[in-house]
Protein backbone atom coordinates (compact mmCIF):
# COMPACT_ATOMS: atom_id res chain seq x y z
CA UNK A 1 0.00 0.00 0.00
CA UNK A 2 1.40 3.47 -0.84
CA UNK A 3 2.19 6.26 1.07
CA UNK A 4 -0.71 8.34 1.90
CA UNK A 5 -0.18 12.03 0.46
CA UNK A 6 0.05 14.93 2.13
CA UNK A 7 -2.69 18.14 1.22
CA UNK A 8 0.08 20.13 0.27
CA UNK A 9 1.77 17.31 -2.45
CA UNK A 10 -2.16 16.94 -3.40
CA UNK A 11 -2.50 21.17 -4.11
CA UNK A 12 0.88 20.89 -6.11
CA UNK A 13 -0.07 17.61 -8.34
CA UNK A 14 -3.26 19.41 -8.94
CA UNK A 15 -1.58 22.70 -10.02
CA UNK A 16 0.48 20.27 -12.71
CA UNK A 17 -2.43 18.79 -14.03
CA UNK A 18 -4.60 22.45 -14.55
CA UNK A 19 -1.36 23.05 -16.20
CA UNK A 20 -1.24 20.28 -18.49
CA UNK A 21 -4.94 20.53 -19.30
CA UNK A 22 -4.17 23.99 -20.34
CA UNK A 23 -1.46 22.83 -22.74
CA UNK A 24 -3.83 20.36 -24.19
CA UNK A 25 -3.53 17.66 -22.79
CA UNK A 26 -6.25 15.14 -21.56
CA UNK A 27 -7.08 14.50 -18.00
CA UNK A 28 -6.41 10.98 -18.09
CA UNK A 29 -2.90 11.55 -19.62
CA UNK A 30 -2.26 14.28 -17.08
CA UNK A 31 -3.15 12.29 -14.03
CA UNK A 32 -1.17 9.58 -15.34
CA UNK A 33 1.25 11.90 -15.90
CA UNK A 34 1.56 12.96 -12.01
CA UNK A 35 1.38 9.16 -10.62
CA UNK A 36 -2.43 9.15 -9.98
CA UNK A 37 -5.42 7.32 -11.75
CA UNK A 38 -8.06 9.68 -13.45
CA UNK A 39 -10.78 8.80 -10.45
CA UNK A 40 -8.47 9.77 -7.78
CA UNK A 41 -7.53 13.17 -9.44
CA UNK A 42 -11.49 13.93 -9.66
CA UNK A 43 -11.21 13.20 -6.09
CA UNK A 44 -8.73 15.23 -5.14
CA UNK A 45 -9.79 18.23 -7.14
CA UNK A 46 -13.49 18.10 -5.37
CA UNK A 47 -11.80 18.24 -2.31
CA UNK A 48 -8.83 20.18 -2.54
CA UNK A 49 -9.70 22.32 -6.09
CA UNK A 50 -9.12 26.05 -5.09
CA UNK A 51 -7.46 25.80 -1.98
CA UNK A 52 -4.31 27.38 -0.91
CA UNK A 53 -1.55 24.73 1.13
CA UNK A 54 -2.41 26.78 4.31
CA UNK A 55 -6.14 26.59 3.57
CA UNK A 56 -5.88 23.46 3.36
CA UNK A 57 -3.73 22.41 6.12
CA UNK A 58 -6.34 23.93 8.49
CA UNK A 59 -9.41 22.31 7.15
CA UNK A 60 -7.12 18.84 8.03
CA UNK A 61 -6.60 20.28 11.38
CA UNK A 62 -10.24 21.19 12.01
CA UNK A 63 -11.26 17.65 10.32
CA UNK A 64 -9.15 16.37 13.47
CA UNK A 65 -10.54 18.59 16.37
CA UNK A 66 -14.17 17.95 14.81
CA UNK A 67 -13.40 13.97 14.80
CA UNK A 68 -11.67 14.58 18.81
CA UNK A 69 -14.75 17.21 19.73
CA UNK A 70 -17.02 13.91 18.43
CA UNK A 71 -15.25 11.21 20.20
CA UNK A 72 -14.96 13.52 23.44
CA UNK A 73 -19.15 14.12 23.22
CA UNK A 74 -19.53 10.29 22.30
CA UNK A 75 -17.86 9.16 25.58
CA UNK A 76 -19.87 12.06 28.20
CA UNK A 77 -23.10 10.62 26.71
CA UNK A 78 -22.05 6.86 27.28
CA UNK A 79 -20.69 8.73 30.69
CA UNK A 80 -24.21 9.52 31.30
CA UNK A 81 -25.76 6.38 30.42
CA UNK A 82 -23.47 4.81 33.05
CA UNK A 83 -24.28 7.42 35.51
CA UNK A 84 -28.20 7.15 34.81
CA UNK A 85 -28.36 3.07 34.62
CA UNK A 86 -26.80 3.35 38.20
CA UNK A 87 -29.32 5.81 39.86
CA UNK A 88 -29.62 8.96 41.70
CA UNK A 89 -27.11 9.50 44.45
CA UNK A 90 -23.52 8.57 45.29
CA UNK A 91 -22.80 4.77 45.43
CA UNK A 92 -20.33 4.59 48.42
CA UNK A 93 -19.79 1.54 49.72
CA UNK A 94 -17.16 -1.20 47.81
CA UNK A 95 -19.76 -3.92 47.71
CA UNK A 96 -22.39 -1.32 46.09
CA UNK A 97 -20.00 -0.36 43.45
CA UNK A 98 -19.40 -3.80 42.92
CA UNK A 99 -23.04 -4.30 41.75
CA UNK A 100 -23.24 -1.48 40.05
CA UNK A 101 -20.23 -1.62 37.67
CA UNK A 102 -21.66 -5.32 37.13
CA UNK A 103 -25.01 -3.83 36.58
CA UNK A 104 -23.21 -1.39 33.85
CA UNK A 105 -21.44 -4.10 32.17
CA UNK A 106 -24.35 -6.24 31.39
CA UNK A 107 -26.35 -3.97 30.32
CA UNK A 108 -24.98 -1.65 27.98
CA UNK A 109 -22.18 -3.73 27.47
CA UNK A 110 -19.46 -1.47 28.05
CA UNK A 111 -15.96 -2.51 29.64
CA UNK A 112 -15.37 -3.04 32.72
CA UNK A 113 -12.37 -0.93 33.06
CA UNK A 114 -14.70 2.05 31.61
CA UNK A 115 -17.26 1.19 34.11
CA UNK A 116 -15.07 1.29 37.13
CA UNK A 117 -13.42 4.68 36.18
CA UNK A 118 -17.32 6.33 35.68
CA UNK A 119 -18.37 4.69 38.73
CA UNK A 120 -15.01 5.20 40.64
CA UNK A 121 -14.38 1.36 41.98
CA UNK A 122 -10.85 -0.01 41.39
CA UNK A 123 -10.50 -2.47 39.66
CA UNK A 124 -8.49 -4.23 42.01
CA UNK A 125 -11.60 -3.98 44.66
CA UNK A 126 -14.17 -4.96 41.99
CA UNK A 127 -12.17 -8.21 40.92
CA UNK A 128 -11.50 -8.80 44.78
CA UNK A 129 -14.21 -10.81 46.12
CA UNK A 130 -15.69 -9.82 49.63
CA UNK A 131 -15.31 -12.12 52.09
CA UNK A 132 -17.39 -11.60 55.31
CA UNK A 133 -15.85 -12.06 58.61
CA UNK A 134 -15.91 -14.98 60.46
CA UNK A 135 -17.97 -13.17 63.54
CA UNK A 136 -20.46 -11.03 60.93
CA UNK A 137 -23.20 -12.95 61.98
CA UNK A 138 -22.60 -13.17 66.01
CA UNK A 139 -21.49 -9.48 65.30
CA UNK A 140 -25.01 -8.41 63.79
CA UNK A 141 -27.07 -10.19 66.26
CA UNK A 142 -25.47 -8.21 69.08
CA UNK A 143 -25.90 -4.85 67.25
CA UNK A 144 -29.51 -5.66 66.55
CA UNK A 145 -30.15 -6.81 70.30
CA UNK A 146 -28.77 -3.50 71.50
CA UNK A 147 -30.91 -1.16 69.08
CA UNK A 148 -33.80 -3.28 70.29
CA UNK A 149 -33.11 -2.62 73.83
CA UNK A 150 -31.73 0.92 73.27
CA UNK A 151 -33.62 1.80 70.98
CA UNK A 152 -32.70 5.59 71.05
CA UNK A 153 -28.96 5.37 70.93
CA UNK A 154 -26.73 5.74 67.93
CA UNK A 155 -24.55 3.44 66.84
CA UNK A 156 -21.85 5.24 68.91
CA UNK A 157 -23.52 4.18 72.02
CA UNK A 158 -24.21 0.65 70.83
CA UNK A 159 -19.86 0.36 69.98
CA UNK A 160 -19.32 1.53 73.09
CA UNK A 161 -21.72 -0.76 74.94
CA UNK A 162 -20.29 -3.78 72.58
CA UNK A 163 -16.66 -2.50 73.61
CA UNK A 164 -17.87 -3.09 77.56
CA UNK A 165 -19.81 -6.54 76.56
CA UNK A 166 -15.88 -7.81 75.41
CA UNK A 167 -16.18 -7.12 71.62
CA UNK A 168 -13.15 -5.75 69.77
CA UNK A 169 -14.46 -3.39 67.18
CA UNK A 170 -14.66 -0.15 65.77
CA UNK A 171 -17.64 2.15 65.14
CA UNK A 172 -16.82 1.82 61.24
CA UNK A 173 -17.80 -1.54 61.15
CA UNK A 174 -20.87 -1.29 63.78
CA UNK A 175 -21.96 1.74 61.02
CA UNK A 176 -22.25 -0.69 58.45
CA UNK A 177 -23.75 -3.11 59.91
CA UNK A 178 -25.99 -0.34 61.20
CA UNK A 179 -27.14 0.75 57.86
CA UNK A 180 -27.14 -2.59 56.00
CA UNK A 181 -29.53 -3.64 58.56
CA UNK A 182 -31.58 -0.19 57.69
CA UNK A 183 -31.35 0.87 62.08
CA UNK A 184 -32.20 4.17 62.39
CA UNK A 185 -29.92 6.70 63.72
CA UNK A 186 -31.93 8.90 66.15
CA UNK A 187 -31.93 12.78 64.85
CA UNK A 188 -29.28 14.80 66.13
CA UNK A 189 -30.54 17.79 69.08
CA UNK A 190 -29.36 21.63 67.91
CA UNK A 191 -26.82 23.13 69.67
CA UNK A 192 -27.30 25.50 72.17
CA UNK A 193 -24.88 29.02 71.64
CA UNK A 194 -22.45 29.82 74.44
CA UNK A 195 -23.83 32.41 76.64
CA UNK A 196 -20.25 34.87 76.38
CA UNK A 197 -19.58 38.43 77.36
CA UNK A 198 -18.25 40.92 75.14
CA UNK A 199 -15.20 40.71 76.98
CA UNK A 200 -14.90 36.70 76.46
CA UNK A 201 -15.74 35.64 79.99
CA UNK A 202 -18.21 33.16 80.38
CA UNK A 203 -22.14 33.86 82.42
CA UNK A 204 -22.80 30.49 84.17
CA UNK A 205 -19.92 29.00 86.07
CA UNK A 206 -18.49 25.77 85.05
CA UNK A 207 -17.24 22.71 87.20
CA UNK A 208 -14.49 22.30 87.39
CA UNK A 209 -14.45 19.26 89.92
CA UNK A 210 -16.50 16.51 91.49
CA UNK A 211 -18.67 18.38 94.27
CA UNK A 212 -18.31 21.70 92.70
CA UNK A 213 -21.62 22.45 90.86
CA UNK A 214 -24.87 20.57 91.41
CA UNK A 215 -28.06 21.37 89.80
CA UNK A 216 -31.69 20.08 90.20
CA UNK A 217 -34.80 20.62 88.64
CA UNK A 218 -38.24 19.08 88.27
CA UNK A 219 -39.78 16.80 85.39
CA UNK A 220 -43.43 16.19 85.20
CA UNK A 221 -44.88 12.48 83.76
CA UNK A 222 -48.34 10.98 84.35
CA UNK A 223 -49.35 7.77 84.98
CA UNK A 224 -51.71 5.57 83.17
CA UNK A 225 -55.25 6.88 84.89
CA UNK A 226 -54.20 10.25 83.20
CA UNK A 227 -52.82 11.08 87.30
CA UNK A 228 -50.09 13.50 87.15
CA UNK A 229 -46.70 12.82 89.38
CA UNK A 230 -43.15 15.49 89.74
CA UNK A 231 -39.65 13.98 89.48
CA UNK A 232 -36.67 15.62 91.19
CA UNK A 233 -33.57 15.18 89.37
CA UNK A 234 -30.50 16.30 91.09
CA UNK A 235 -26.97 15.61 88.91
CA UNK A 236 -23.40 16.42 89.55
CA UNK A 237 -22.47 18.80 86.83
CA UNK A 238 -19.17 18.01 86.39
CA UNK A 239 -19.18 13.49 86.89
CA UNK A 240 -23.10 13.72 85.06
CA UNK A 241 -23.77 11.65 87.62
CA UNK A 242 -27.71 11.50 88.45
CA UNK A 243 -27.68 11.38 92.03
CA UNK A 244 -31.18 11.17 92.97
CA UNK A 245 -34.46 11.12 91.42
CA UNK A 246 -37.55 11.67 93.44
CA UNK A 247 -40.97 10.96 92.27
CA UNK A 248 -43.97 11.86 94.25
CA UNK A 249 -47.29 13.06 93.53
CA UNK A 250 -46.58 16.07 94.54
CA UNK A 251 -43.02 17.85 95.31
CA UNK A 252 -43.10 20.92 97.53
CA UNK A 253 -39.83 22.87 99.20
CA UNK A 254 -39.87 20.40 102.23
CA UNK A 255 -39.45 17.54 99.88
CA UNK A 256 -36.75 19.55 98.07
CA UNK A 257 -35.16 19.98 101.50
CA UNK A 258 -35.25 16.46 102.46
CA UNK A 259 -34.07 14.61 99.24
CA UNK A 260 -30.59 17.37 99.21
CA UNK A 261 -29.69 16.68 102.88
CA UNK A 262 -29.83 12.80 101.85
CA UNK A 263 -27.57 13.51 99.23
CA UNK A 264 -25.61 15.67 101.17
CA UNK A 265 -25.09 13.13 103.88
CA UNK A 266 -24.27 10.70 101.21
CA UNK A 267 -21.88 12.26 98.85
CA UNK A 268 -20.98 15.66 100.94
CA UNK A 269 -22.38 19.06 100.23
CA UNK A 270 -21.38 20.84 97.04
CA UNK A 271 -19.67 24.26 96.74
CA UNK A 272 -22.97 25.26 94.49
CA UNK A 273 -26.38 24.39 93.56
CA UNK A 274 -27.95 25.29 90.51
CA UNK A 275 -31.71 25.62 89.60
CA UNK A 276 -34.27 27.87 88.17
CA UNK A 277 -36.25 30.27 89.94
CA UNK A 278 -39.53 28.44 90.84
CA UNK A 279 -41.26 28.95 93.99
CA UNK A 280 -39.88 24.74 95.48
CA UNK A 281 -36.38 26.29 95.00
CA UNK A 282 -36.55 29.97 95.89
CA UNK A 283 -37.87 29.33 99.53
CA UNK A 284 -36.93 31.18 102.11
CA UNK A 285 -36.72 28.17 104.70
CA UNK A 286 -34.43 26.32 101.71
CA UNK A 287 -32.36 29.31 100.88
CA UNK A 288 -31.48 29.72 104.86
CA UNK A 289 -30.80 26.38 105.23
CA UNK A 290 -28.44 26.45 102.36
CA UNK A 291 -26.85 28.79 103.19
CA UNK A 292 -26.34 28.03 107.19
CA UNK A 293 -24.34 24.36 105.75
CA UNK A 294 -22.45 26.60 103.61
CA UNK A 295 -23.91 25.78 99.85
CA UNK A 296 -24.04 28.88 97.38
CA UNK A 297 -27.40 29.10 95.41
CA UNK A 298 -27.30 29.70 91.29
CA UNK A 299 -30.04 30.87 89.92
CA UNK A 300 -30.69 31.03 86.16
CA UNK A 301 -32.39 34.42 84.49
CA UNK A 302 -36.25 33.57 84.68
CA UNK A 303 -37.08 32.19 81.23
CA UNK A 304 -33.48 30.88 80.00
CA UNK A 305 -33.23 26.98 80.57
CA UNK A 306 -30.54 26.52 78.64
CA UNK A 307 -28.89 28.42 81.47
CA UNK A 308 -28.94 25.22 83.47
CA UNK A 309 -27.87 23.17 80.30
CA UNK A 310 -26.65 20.21 82.26
CA UNK A 311 -29.92 19.55 83.98
CA UNK A 312 -31.72 20.15 80.85
CA UNK A 313 -30.11 17.84 78.86
CA UNK A 314 -30.66 14.94 81.53
CA UNK A 315 -33.83 16.18 81.25
CA UNK A 316 -34.58 15.28 77.84
CA UNK A 317 -32.64 12.10 77.70
CA UNK A 318 -34.46 10.59 80.64
CA UNK A 319 -37.66 11.85 78.60
CA UNK A 320 -36.47 10.29 75.45
CA UNK A 321 -35.01 6.81 76.53
CA UNK A 322 -37.80 6.20 79.56
CA UNK A 323 -40.52 8.66 79.86
CA UNK A 324 -41.84 8.42 76.37
CA UNK A 325 -41.43 4.86 75.54
CA UNK A 326 -43.06 3.57 78.80
CA UNK A 327 -46.53 2.90 80.75
CA UNK A 328 -46.70 3.77 84.46
CA UNK A 329 -49.76 2.10 85.39
CA UNK A 330 -49.12 3.36 89.03
CA UNK A 331 -46.94 5.37 91.15
CA UNK A 332 -44.94 2.06 92.86
CA UNK A 333 -44.19 0.87 88.95
CA UNK A 334 -42.63 4.34 87.83
CA UNK A 335 -40.80 4.56 91.20
CA UNK A 336 -39.27 1.12 90.05
CA UNK A 337 -38.37 1.60 86.39
CA UNK A 338 -37.25 5.11 86.93
CA UNK A 339 -34.75 4.11 89.49
CA UNK A 340 -34.04 1.13 87.41
CA UNK A 341 -32.97 3.52 84.41
CA UNK A 342 -30.84 5.69 86.89
CA UNK A 343 -28.87 2.99 87.78
CA UNK A 344 -28.30 1.99 84.08
CA UNK A 345 -27.75 5.69 83.20
CA UNK A 346 -24.65 6.10 86.14
CA UNK A 347 -22.83 2.97 85.55
CA UNK A 348 -23.59 1.22 81.93
CA UNK A 349 -25.04 4.09 79.42
CA UNK A 350 -21.93 5.72 77.51
CA UNK A 351 -22.09 9.12 77.67
CA UNK A 352 -20.44 11.26 74.68
CA UNK A 353 -19.50 14.14 76.44
CA UNK A 354 -17.07 11.35 78.44
CA UNK A 355 -15.69 9.59 75.74
CA UNK A 356 -18.47 7.36 75.84
CA UNK A 357 -17.96 6.33 79.04
CA UNK A 358 -20.80 5.49 82.39
CA UNK A 359 -20.23 8.56 84.64
CA UNK A 360 -20.25 6.07 87.71
CA UNK A 361 -19.04 2.89 86.52
CA UNK A 362 -19.15 -0.16 89.23
CA UNK A 363 -15.86 -1.17 90.61
CA UNK A 364 -14.87 -4.38 89.23
CA UNK A 365 -12.96 -6.32 92.48
CA UNK A 366 -10.61 -8.86 91.24
CA UNK A 367 -11.13 -12.57 92.15
CA UNK A 368 -8.54 -13.08 94.38
CA UNK A 369 -9.79 -10.24 96.28
CA UNK A 370 -11.51 -10.53 99.91
CA UNK A 371 -13.27 -7.50 101.28
CA UNK A 372 -13.00 -7.54 105.08
CA UNK A 373 -16.06 -7.81 107.07
CA UNK A 374 -18.03 -9.63 104.13
CA UNK A 375 -18.40 -13.57 106.12
CA UNK A 376 -14.67 -14.92 104.31
CA UNK A 377 -11.94 -16.67 105.74
CA UNK A 378 -8.65 -15.19 106.38
CA UNK A 379 -6.01 -16.28 105.18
Amino acid sequence: MGKRAKPEEIIAKLREVEVRLARGETAAAAARAVGVTEQTYYRWRKEYGGLQVDQAKRMKEMEKENARLRRAVSDLTLDNQILQEVGAGKVLSPSRRRDAVDHVVEGLGVSERRACRVIGQHRSTQRKPGTPRGDEGRLTEAVIHLAERFGRYGYRRITALLRADGWHVNEKRVYRIWRREGLKVPMKQPKRSRLWLNDGSCVRLRPTHKGHVWSHDFVQDRTHDGKVFRMLCVIDEFTRECLAISVARRLNSRDVLDTLSELFVQHGAPEHIRSDNGPEFIATALRDWLGRIGVKTLYITPASPWENGYCESFNSKLRDELLAREIFYDLHEAKVLIEAWRQHYNTARPHSSLGYKPPAPKAVLPAAFIPPYCGGVAA
